[in-house]
């Protein structure tokens, strides 16, 4: 098993490429299943989350081809398998999005129940009261949720109990092919959901709203194959704003869509970061001072769970006391302890921990617990006096393509080991 060695207390200067969003891509793959074709993405991280959407739409009988970097041609035409298999779906719980394709192409799907994961529980209930409303019938047998809508998917209006991005994609999948009109509201507004329902249009399909909280899926009868490109990664880009401010330095991002970090971009800004964007990019000049600040994580545009770790992180070397408020996932804090080893003050009472700044932090043997985590203690690491190491590094390469490389780009000294 991989490590990061990282030796901290340098400046990070330079420009950044970044990457297609996984969590966009993701969808657009499992979208390909809604009908038989042949479909070009484009701007696909080289990340592990993708290999396993491409070898479970393998599973299903699709030919999935990747002839060049960041492009995949993935041919759903024979795809008739109905089934993701827990081997799949344990290792990534974006593969639940297999049921919405696979239910409006065949009206039949099956998929092994995901369960929960390190940041807290994260059930597809909504996902299945969702297709349940559509007309499936839904049974749970050994672990595996069986859909079944042989009758045919009848519009309807759903109001989803909680903002869910997978959820209301499941849904807007299986829609496209209902009779009627379906009105999702409470709708996920993320740039993601947004990117899923323009490639969906392209493909024939008739949607409207994506980007409000209520989305409107006119069903039609057929859908056609479509090229795509992956909208940036928004997250990615988020931590390499805060790796520069962490560190003292200037960095410069590329292949971005600025609107989509306002949340990010507006905090970094109450912290004292200097910070221009233009059409393309966005450039941070890190502070004399970290300022503190309050943070709420909630839905987009609200300030993104997926940032809470990595601005924590920033936070511990702020001039005065912060506060961070984590309204998504019950288990999103497990990364204060890691940081407390390497000099940290925080406190965590129930969902709110309260980051006091200190004056450094000091490297140290860490271990990253989830993705997001991970980026917190690689962050803190370039920030630190001394060498930290990061142990299970496989949950960076879950969401951070050729992140040594990325780094070592701004004059980060970063290494990978062998354990």
């Amino acid at each position: 098993m991989d490590k990061i060695v990282i030796e901290g207390g340098i400046p990070l200067h330079g420009t950044v490429h970044i990457s297609g969003a996984k969590n966009a891509a993701l969808p657009i793959f499992a979208a390909a299943l809604i009908t038989g074709g042949v479909y070009r993405i484009t701007n696909v991280p080289a990340l592990r989350d993708v290999t396993t959407i491409a070898s479970l739409l393998t599973e299903l009988g699709a030919k999935v081809e990747n002839p060049s970097s960041g492009v995949y041609v993935v041919d759903t035409r024979e795809a008739t398998g109905r089934e993701a298999t827990y081997d799949l779906v344990k290792t990534m719980r974006a593969s639940c999005l297999a049921l919405g394709p696979l239910l409006a192409r065949f009206g039949r799907a099956k998929v092994s129940m995901p369960g929960g994961c390190a940041i807290g529980e994260r059930p597809i209930d909504l996902h299945l009261k969702g297709l349940a409303a559509l007309g499936a019938r839904i049974n749970l047998d050994h672990g595996y949720v069986e859909v079944d809508a042989s009758n045919g998917l009848k519009g309807t209006r759903i109001t989803m109990d909680l903002v869910t991005v997978t959820g209301v994609m499941n849904i807007m999948m299986a829609a496209t092919r209902a009779s009627g009109t379906t009105v999702i509201e409470n709708a996920a507004r993320e740039p993601e959901v947004v990117a899923l329902a323009d490639f969906l249009n392209s493909m024939g399909a008739r949607i409207s709203g994506a980007g409000t909280a209520e989305i409107k899926v006119e069903g039609v009868e057929e859908l056609y194959s479509a090229d795509v490109e992956v909208i940036p990664d928004r997250i990615e880009a988020g931590t390499y704003l805060v790796a520069g401010a962490i560190t003292g330095g200037a960095v410069d991002l590329e292949g971005i869509i600025p609107a989509h970090l306002a949340n990010i971009v507006d905090k970094l800004r109450e912290c004292g970061c200097d910070i221009k964007e233009n059409t393309n990019g966005v450039s941070l000049k890190a502070p004399g001072e970290i300022l503190p600040t309050r943070v709420t994580t909630s839905p987009y545009p609200g300030f993104p769970t997926d940032m809470q770790a990595q601005i924590m992180a920033l936070l511990t070397l702020s001039r005065g006391a912060s506060v961070i408020v984590e309204t998504i996932f019950e288990n999103r804090f497990m990364h204060v302890a890691e940081l407390r080893r390497m000099g940290a003050d925080i406190t965590v009472v129930g969902n709110t921990a309260t980051v006091k700044g200190v004056k450094g932090l000091s490297g140290a043997p860490l271990m990253a617990t989830d993705l997001r985590a991970s980026a917190s203690l690689a962050l803190a690491g370039l920030a630190a006096s001394g060498t930290s190491t990061i142990a299970r590094v496989y949950h960076l390469d879950r969401g951070y393509e050729k992140i040594e490389e990325k780094l070592k780009g701004l004059g980060a000294v970063i290494y990978r080991e062998k354990a």
